[in-house]
């Protein structure tokens, strides 16, 4: 459990470049997430562009880190590979996170930026990347050497912690 107790939001990055060997371990380990009846429904597009990650980060007020990101990992959800539909967006939060967890375990820093159910934030993304009808674009994950590793908190609140009945 130590990765969990590591990872955290990281959203300044330095200017050194992230291999596409290292964003091949993410999307590994996003890819090794269970997904309802095992459909992975998941798909990505790695966005390396600085022009197309400053157009990104200003499609909402919370995504300014995509422009200062060495890469962004855009998580789809392709609804005719999604066996339950109403389930993909638990089955992405997954993929996600192992992609969160997997960049903290090589000292990368990340940021999960929310666009999915936003409509407007997921039109934007889904026209601007050319996205097809049939698929959701779910997030952004800015992914790039952090600028200074800060402090993580621990989370655990015993008050929210209920046995067998609330």
């Amino acid at each position: 459990m130590s990765i969990i107790f590591k990872r955290k939001s990281v959203r300044k990055f330095t200017d050194e470049e992230v291999s596409d060997e290292l964003i091949e371990k993410l999307l590994k380990a996003g890819m090794q997430a269970p997904s309802s009846c095992n459909s992975q429904p998941w798909e990505f597009i790695v966005v390396s562009n600085p022009e197309d990650k400053l157009a990104i980060s200003k499609m909402h007020r919370f995504a300014k880190p995509a422009a200062e990101a060495s890469k962004l990992i855009v998580t789809i959800g392709n609804l005719n590979e999604a066996k339950v539909h109403r389930m993909i967006e638990q089955d992405l939060g997954a993929c996600n996170e192992n992609i969160l967890l997997q960049a903290t375990h090589e000292g990368l820093g990340a940021v999960w930026l929310g666009f999915h159910p936003i409509e407007d934030r997921t039109l934007k993304l889904k026209q601007f990347l050319d996205i097809p009808d049939y698929c959701i674009p779910f997030s952004v994950i800015c992914v790039g050497w952090p600028k200074n590793q800060g402090e993580v908190k621990l989370r655990y609140d015993e008050s929210k912690v209920h046995w067998n009945r609330y």
